[in-house]
C-alpha cells in the first residue's frame, strides 16, 4: 500500500527546540526573513519524519544522488535533504494547502513548484521511502561513512526530544 507524501511546514519554535540538542537541525531563518521550512512528511517505523525540500539551484543538476540527498527530476525541481530529516508529531507541523488562491505571481510560481515536487516525489515514493529508511538504519547502526554521518541529524536523540516537546 502506498501512502501519498504530503508537503508540510514545520513550526520554527520546534526546530529551535531541537537545535538545542543537535546543531545539525537546519535553520529556517536567514538574515532578512523567516523562510518557510517546507518538506515532505513520511513514516520510519512508528515515527513521523519531515525531510526538508530545497528549491532548484544550478548546482543540483551537477550533483549526484547520494544516500542522504535525492535530486527531484534530475535536479530540475530541487532536492530532498535526508541528512536534515527530523522527527515530528502532529502538533509540530501543518499541511501546506497547495490549492489555495495565491496573491502574487511569485506565490503562484512557488505553489506550482511545490505541486511539481510533490507529484514527482509521490511517483517515486518507494525511492524516497527506501532512501530515508536506509539512511536512518545505517546512521543508528553506526555504519555510515564518517563524512555522511557528520552532516546528519542524530535521529534517535531527536526522537527522544520530540516526545518531550511541549508546544
Amino acid at each position: 500500500m502506498i501512502i501519498n507524501l504530503e508537503i508540510v511546514r514545520v513550526n520554527s519554535n520546534y526546530c529551535d527546540y531541537l537545535r538545542k540538542f543537535d546543531n545539525k537541525v537546519a535553520y529556517n531563518r536567514n538574515e532578512k526573513e523567516l523562510r518557510p521550512f517546507i518538506g515532505i512528511l513520511f513514516k520510519i517505523d512508528t515515527c513521523q519524519y519531515f525531510a526538508p525540500l530545497s528549491s532548484p539551484k544550478p548546482k543540483h543538476k551537477k550533483m549526484k544522488n547520494t544516500i542522504d540527498f535525492l535530486k527531484i527530476k534530475q535536479g530540475e525541481l530541487g532536492a530532498v535533504n535526508f541528512n536534515n530529516m527530523i522527527p515530528v508529531k502532529e502538533d509540530n507541523y501543518f499541511l501546506v494547502d497547495l490549492n489555495k488562491e495565491t496573491l502574487t505571481t511569485a506565490e503562484l510560481k512557488y505553489q506550482k513548484l511545490l505541486k511539481e515536487q510533490l507529484n514527482w516525489l509521490n511517483k517515486n515514493y518507494h525511492q524516497v521511502q527506501n532512501k530515508s529508511f536506509k539512511l536512518y538504519q545505517l546512521y543508528n547502526n553506526g555504519k555510515l561513512p564518517e563524512n555522511v554521518r557528520n552532516r546528519c541529524c542524530n535521529f534517535k536523540l531527536l526522537e527522544e526530544k520530540c516526545l518531550k516537546y511541549n508546544v
